[in-house]
């Protein structure tokens, strides 16, 4: 069942890096934003965005599977039909590597077959939530 109490959200919080799927070269769009706030907020931010070479200042990669360092959180600005998929990603880098134990599916993205799958295998997930609002909620 996704995450949706206070404490479990605020856990994920304590990520160092998040890989950010579906990171916006445009300013004024949500997925440039919140990474943008993230990053002030002292989070590494990789952006995954295979449209672009740099965003906010570091290097993009094309998918998840390209990023070389380890990942604590999956941020998700993308289709809700394409979570099946990002969230297999997720799963077998999980698997694969240990990292990327949890997926936060931005406002408005949720997929509940595709959640319960990865948490079968060990990530955590949220779904239909800002993390930038979430943060200032909570750590605000």
């Amino acid at each position: 069942m996704p995450l949706t109490d206070d404490e479990d959200l605020d856990r994920l919080l304590d990520a160092d890096t998040v890989a950010v799927i579906g990171c916006s070269t445009t300013p004024g769009k949500a997925a440039h934003d919140v990474p943008a706030y993230l990053q002030r907020n002292g989070y590494r931010v990789i952006p995954v965005n295979p449209f672009a070479d740099e965003i906010l200042g570091e290097p993009a990669v094309d998918r998840l599977a390209d990023v070389d360092a380890d990942v604590d959180l999956v941020n998700v600005f993308r289709p809700s039909e394409e979570v099946p998929e990002i969230l297999d990603a997720v799963r077998e880098r999980h698997g694969a590597r240990g990292d990327a134990a949890a997926a936060w599916l931005q406002l408005g993205i949720s997929h509940d077959e595709a959640a319960e799958n990865a948490e079968a295998d060990g990530v955590e997930v949220v779904q239909d939530r800002c993390m930038k609002v979430e943060h200032g909620r909570l750590r605000g």
